[in-house]
């Protein structure tokens, strides 16, 4: 195979791999009944005029299934957290107790454990697409490319054969989160 072909290939894979590290990702902000500190993985806090993600202005723990504990580095910001919790309207309601935020995860209903899997789905759904511009831009590229016909085919079939495995793995990665999603 020439070098031409081969940095087209690898191109696809690292597009490939982005669109599968963004789900696992998005898939591990939706919760799934227990409490878990990355539910407050894309909570922003205003500190001193800058949007910085909470992991870096504070610890979140969790004591137990049900209880998310964030201690903040410094005391003057237990507000600023409470509030960012508030907008990022994750369903979460934090009480503050003077040093630090406890945030009870309630369990979920099964109408919002469906919800969850739609979202989760759609999710699924995103990766598959960038996946698939990434199949179309490598094999766009391919057919550019000055070499023999029947090398150009089976390039494409090998940017199929990777392209079917990254979709099954968005599927397994799916079928995981859904059980987990659904188990109570």
């Amino acid at each position: 195979m020439n070098e031409e072909i081969e940095f087209i290939i690898d191109s696809a894979k690292e597009a490939m791999n982005a669109a599968m590290e963004h789900l696992v990702k998005e898939l591990r902000a939706i919760r799934a009944g227990k409490a878990a500190p990355s539910m407050l993985v894309n909570v922003m806090v205003d500190y001193y005029g800058a949007q910085t993600p909470l992991s870096q202005v504070a610890n979140v723990s969790t004591p137990d299934p049900r209880t998310i504990s964030i201690q903040p580095w410094e005391k003057n910001m237990l507000q600023p957290i409470e509030k960012a919790i508030m907008i990022a309207n994750l369903g979460f309601n934090p009480m503050n107790n003077g040093d630090v935020i406890l945030i009870n995860v309630p369990p979920l209903t099964e109408e919002r454990r469906r919800d969850l899997s739609k979202q989760a789905k759609a999710e699924a759904e995103h990766a598959k697409v960038g996946i698939r511009n990434a199949r179309k831009d490598a094999n766009n590229e391919i057919k550019k490319t000055d070499i023999a016909d029947d090398l150009k085919k089976d390039s494409e079939a090998l940017v199929q054969k990777l392209t079917d495995s990254y979709v099954k793995q968005i599927d397994e990665t799916f079928a995981v989160k859904e059980k987990e999603i659904m188990t109570i």
